[in-house]
C-alpha cells in the first residue's frame, strides 16, 4: 500500500515494519552465532554436527 509523506501508518502496517525489524535482528544475531559456533569448532577441530549442545 503506497503511503503519502509524513502520513501515520496504519496499525497493521506499523506491526509489519516492527516484525520486519526484528526477523532482521534476528537472523543477524543467529548468523553470529553461527560464525563463533563455526570459528570454535575449527580450533578445537570438532564436527559442528556431532557435538552436543
Amino acid at each position: 500500500m503506497e503511503q503519502k509523506p509524513g502520513a501515520k501508518p496504519s496499525q497493521s502496517e506499523s506491526r509489519e515494519a516492527r516484525l520486519k525489524a526484528a526477523l532482521k535482528a534476528n537472523l543477524a544475531r543467529r548468523k553470529a552465532q553461527a560464525r563463533a559456533r563455526a570459528e570454535d569448532s575449527a580450533k578445537t577441530g570438532a564436527d559442528p554436527d556431532t557435538t552436543k549442545d
